[in-house]
């Protein structure tokens, strides 16, 4: 369903076990940007209606998945450390050139989207079955659905405004590129590293 390239490493679970204070503070981070991301599209794209209102909704529910993280840390007596680059996200995103139509611009930010939920969708789900922690496999599987949903309504609104073949055939070559980009990954306790 996700259409990824490349899955990730079933070992990467073995270094999350050995890092869990890490890799949630790594997804309470992911689970800020995604409410930053959210409202930089409204800020960027006002006169999308339809994707101004779900973004308002995409909000509400990326920062109450910071707070269920953020809680998942001071439940185990920690504090949120600080937050580190993406080398994922940054690599990610070097893919399409700067600049072009607003459309062109919106497409290729929706696409990015797309990605990261796709690629965390596909890591709760992994985190879901091989955790021996059966309460954060629990956790992970909750919120492996809302990522499943948010990569269906990003690629849903990229195919909507542009041109849905050239769209496709943006995502394919997107996915291509995570793909590589990914074969130097899932070394570490971080959601997409």
């Amino acid at each position: 369903m996700l259409g990824l390239k490349l899955p990730t490493d079933p070992r990467w679970v073995n270094i999350v076990e050995k890092n869990v204070e890490d890799i949630l503070t790594d997804h309470a981070y992911c689970e800020q940007k995604a409410t930053s991301t959210a409202i930089s599209l409204i800020v960027s794209f006002p006169e999308y209606t339809a994707l101004v209102q779900e973004m308002v909704a995409l909000v509400k529910e990326e920062i109450s998945h910071f707070k269920m993280v953020h809680d998942k840390i001071l439940e185990n007596g920690w504090v949120l450390g600080r937050d580190r680059k993406d080398a994922y996200v940054l690599k990610l995103i070097t893919f399409f050139p700067k600049g072009g139509s607003r459309t062109t611009q919106l497409v290729h930010r929706l696409l990015y989207a797309a990605l990261i939920e796709a690629r965390s969708c596909e890591r709760f789900r992994l985190l879901s079955e091989e955790l021996e922690d059966k309460e954060l496999a629990e956790f992970y599987r909750k919120l492996m659905v809302s990522e499943a949903n948010h990569y269906t309504m990003f690629l849903g609104f990229a195919r909507e405004y542009g041109d849905r073949n050239e769209v496709d055939r943006k995502w394919q070559d997107l996915l291509e590129f995570e793909a590589e980009i990914m074969k130097d990954l899932s070394k570490s306790e971080t959601i997409h590293g």
